[in-house]
């Protein structure tokens, strides 16, 4: 990872909509995440279908087919992987792309799978080209090369493996390449969650986390959690925290609210980031057009943390827009931080795109 990648990465993570997990959510997650299909809460096409491909292996004696997992992170891509382990009754190896960056790595791994495991590859499209050659062999025909030696005396020696299944989740599905994503059966893209999944999701963890919470509480929070379970769950530990401290322990949509307010998270899921960027954009820029580079200076933040991690919420809530000219804001930006589009000549509004 280059720096320009941890510096993204750092400031993606201190946030508190970050879709991203942390150390704080790993532990979490642990406790939260449903054990079967049954108990996995949105997703319904994917579910279904995924039922389907395992119910069938199941009935064949059969290991599932390889299971590509593509979309935003905090969706439930790695959740979705121990479902299919636990639901074909085989152990998981969970191991990342950037993690193998030789295919000796990756050998070492293949040659110890045991018949029927999964093996989960996150990020999968970070894996370095010469073990992502390497894996073509495995997927296809469980079989890897293994080459000793080096030079014209270097021998390659077939090394057989036993049948396993292989479920790679990546965030950016298009850098895989087509030999690579041919070779898996089944291909799911993990959608956004929609207000009344996330309340599910919400609830369900209270339960679990022992937090009292009304219906109109977990409105509250589902509709600030940006489309992502993940999020959900740590909005509803710091609301947790605010009722416990500030309230009686009960949440419900003033507590929700009034802790929210204070984490700088308002009602449509935007942070002191977002809110700074379509501040620029709006008061310095008059909406736009303005470049990526400027813009990142006026708000006092890396380029590459504007573009990453700013900017795909806010074109997906239609609050900006990227044009070949730069960046615009939309009227949904103007209304929302309560500012009036300046004046066209003519006495119309003027307009940005």
């Amino acid at each position: 990872m280059n720096r320009d990648d941890e510096t993204t990465t750092q400031a993606a993570d201190a946030r508190l909509v970050a879709p991203a997990a942390d150390g704080e959510d790993s532990a979490v997650e642990a406790a939260l995440r449903p054990k079967s299909l049954d108990e996995f809460v949105g997703q319904e096409r994917v579910r279904r279908q995924l039922d389907l491909v395992l119910r069938a292996a199941r009935r064949r004696g059969a290991t599932a087919d390889h299971v590509l997992l593509s979309g935003a992170p905090g969706l439930g891509k790695t959740t979705l992987s121990m479902i299919i382990a636990s639901e074909m009754n085989a152990p998981i190896r969970i191991t990342s792309g950037p993690a193998i960056q030789h295919a000796g790595d990756l050998a070492a791994i293949l040659s110890s799978l045991q018949e029927g495991e999964v093996l989960f590859l996150d990020e999968i499209h970070r894996m370095s080209r010469p073990a992502e050659e390497m894996l073509y062999m495995a997927m296809e025909d469980f079989r890897v090369d293994v080459i000793v030696g080096k030079g014209p005396g270097a021998t390659a020696i077939p090394l057989e493996l036993p049948p396993f299944t292989l479920v790679g989740a990546t965030t950016r599905a298009g850098l895989l390449p087509p030999p690579l994503r041919d070779r898996f059966g089944f291909t799911a893209h993990m959608e956004f969650y929609e207000p009344p999944e996330l309340e599910r999701v919400i609830h369900r963890s209270a339960q679990l986390l022992d937090v009292e919470i009304d219906t109109d509480g977990a409105a509250e929070i589902a509709g600030r959690s940006r489309g992502t379970p993940r999020i959900a769950n740590r909005l509803l530990r710091r609301v947790r925290d605010y009722a416990q401290v500030e309230a009686d322990g009960r949440v419900d949509r003033e507590v929700a609210a009034a802790a929210l307010k204070v984490y700088e998270v308002d009602n449509r899921g935007l942070d002191r980031l977002d809110r700074a960027v379509l501040q620029a954009l709006l008061k310095l820029f008059a909406g736009g057009p303005v470049g990526l580079s400027t813009l990142a200076v006026a708000v006092g933040e890396e380029r590459e943390t504007v573009e990453e991690v700013a900017e795909p919420f806010l074109v997906r809530e239609g609050l900006l827009a990227r044009t070949p000219r730069g960046r615009v804001a939309t009227p949904a930006a103007w209304a929302h931080l309560g500012l009036v589009p300046p004046q066209a000549p003519g006495g119309g509004q003027q307009a940005a795109f």
